[in-house]
């Protein structure tokens, strides 16, 4: 309960300063994304991408910004696998970066993203501090492509599962964000260990306050790949 509420004291700050920056540059972020699971296929970013992803949709809509969070840790590595060998059902991550007004690829920007490990636990908090598990940052290539290996994240009281995202562009941050999972394919994920000896989760999408506003939006599309999963979603950022 103390990590819901210290991620709901976040929010106020958060739209404070999606006011300023939306002000002074005009940006926002738009999600191209598709929940679900779906059977491996390869489209414009390779294997276990969802087509939806491969830059073809002719229109992009708005997506809210959502609360960082009490568990950022600023200047984490540049790394592509961020597991740091911890269990898990292994999952990689294509998050894309285009261009809101005409869905080109944005080379060159930052992705970052960070979220619990199997058992519910941030890295650099209550007790795992010096550690980098489950956090990295890469740079999108030509196709404003940042891609991660990491574990299916675990639950915590309060929350649903997710996963924190930031994105800068030329030095400026211009989304903070979280990306979420179906609820169907969670429980399928958490009927194997470590996850199943944890017990059932207490928050579901729907009874998540910050999922509530506009989660839906971030639904990672998901498909199949070997014995874990890939999920993919587009993020276009609107000038």
């Amino acid at each position: 309960m103390r990590r819901l509420i210290e991620e709901r004291a976040f929010l106020p700050v958060r739209r404070r300063q999606l006011m300023r920056l939306a002000g002074s540059a005009g940006l926002g972020l738009v999600a191209l994304a598709a929940p679900g699971v779906r059977r491996a296929g390869r489209g414009l970013l390779g294997a276990g991408v969802a087509s939806a992803q491969d830059g073809t949709l002719a229109t992009c809509t708005l997506a809210p910004e959502q609360t960082e969070g009490p568990y950022y840790v600023d200047d984490v590595l540049r790394r592509r696998n961020i597991t740091e060998s911890r269990p898990g059902t292994p999952l990689w991550l294509t998050l894309r970066v285009v261009n809101a007004s005409t869905c080109a690829a944005i080379p060159g920007s930052t992705v970052e993203i960070w979220h619990a490990d199997a058992n519910g636990d941030y890295s650099g908090y209550n007790g795992f501090q010096g550690e980098i598990f489950m956090r990295g940052q890469q740079i999108t290539g030509d196709a404003g492509a940042a891609t991660f290996r990491t574990v299916y994240p675990g639950w915590y009281t309060g929350r649903t599962v997710h996963i924190h995202c930031k994105v800068h562009v030329g030095g400026s941050t211009v989304h903070t964000g979280q990306l979420y999972f179906d609820d169907a394919l969670t429980d399928a994920v958490y009927q194997a260990e470590p996850y199943a000896s944890r017990g059932t989760r207490d928050t579901r999408n729907a009874g998540d306050d910050i999922y509530a506003s506009g989660g839906a939006a971030s639904l990672l599309a998901v498909e199949r790949r070997g014995k874990g999963y890939w999920g993919s979603i587009t993020l276009a950022v609107a000038s």
